[in-house]
């Protein structure tokens, strides 16, 4: 037999239980906008391809543009299309650029744990560290936002052996860091039912754009082929797609003109589908009689 994490058992997504999303919706889309910050002339967060000498200021004044720049521009996309965000958040950004944060959670965009920076990956920390990491990022969101997160996504998608005892200790709901389904499952911790909701390794802008070198026509083309396809799969299972944005890639005015485009052909179906925070999926899971979601 190989090695197997314990976490979640095999489930065909073709043979589960059904269900649908409120008001009857069976393809729930959500936006995860990652707003990230970085250590100068140190720790990790430069180029994914290359790694180039300290102090890296070309990358990393390509990354401080998303904050200073793209991510004003994507706040005003969302702001025109009446478009809600998952602000996936490196509380180091707290103490960087406060009113940036203020924007988004001022319009109510959902903020998710991201790491308190970029810098660093929790695969390198000891448990203790790790721990500790989770209970300061929930701490500092809780202190600016008036309520602790309710979902994660590491930086890197990088987890340990422990991290999902640890979320679930330190009181998230949620995670998104496991690229295995298109539809939200239940994880076994040792303290309890931790949820897994669908985000994009497929897809990523930033890996598309950073380490595949893929043109924004073409990943634009692919993310409107991703809707429609999963939108007429979704009458035969409810499914959740999730269109992942990083600041410093489609906040850049060629990108972003291109996805504007997605946006659009997504918004001409909306009395169809729920676009929505991935907080909003994890509470209506939740909602769910044990048995409909596999793995609980």
């Amino acid at each position: 037999m190989l090695k197997s994490h314990g976490r979640y058992d095999y489930s065909a997504i073709a043979k589960r239980p059904d269900y649908s999303f409120p008001d009857g919706r069976r393809l729930a889309v959500h936006f995860c906008l990652n707003l990230e910050h970085f250590s100068f002339g140190e720790g990790l967060g430069n180029d994914y391809g290359t790694n180039q000498p300290q102090p890296n200021v070309r990358s990393y004044g390509w990354r401080d543009y998303g904050n200073r720049v793209g991510a004003w521009r994507l706040l005003e996309l969302a702001e025109a299309c009446d478009l809600p965000y998952g602000v996936l958040l490196n509380t180091a950004l707290y103490d960087y650029c406060p009113e940036l944060v203020a924007a988004f959670s001022d319009r109510g965009d959902e903020i998710v744990g991201h790491g308190r920076t970029n810098s660093e990956r929790q695969i390198d920390m000891s448990m203790a560290e790790e721990r500790a990491c989770l209970q300061e990022v929930s701490e500092a969101i809780e202190r600016h936002e008036g309520k602790k997160p309710s979902g994660w996504l590491a930086p890197y998608v990088c987890q340990t052996q422990h991290t999902p005892e640890l979320l679930k200790q330190a009181g998230y709901r949620y995670m998104m860091d496991w690229p295995i389904d298109d539809q939200p499952i239940w994880f076994r911790t040792a303290d309890g039912p931790l949820l897994s909701i669908p985000y994009a390794h497929d897809l990523n802008d930033s890996l598309e754009v950073v380490t595949r070198r893929t043109s924004s026509q073409v990943l634009c083309e692919n993310l409107i082929d991703q809707f429609d396809e999963m939108l007429a799969e979704s009458a035969r299972r409810p499914l959740v797609m999730g269109v992942v944005l990083h600041s410093f890639i489609l906040g850049q005015p060629h990108r972003l003109r291109r996805f504007r485009s997605v946006v659009e052909h997504i918004l001409k179906h909306r009395d169809r589908v729920w676009i929505t925070r991935p907080g909003d999926i994890c509470g209506f899971i939740e909602s769910l009689p044990e048995g409909i979601v596999p793995g609980r």
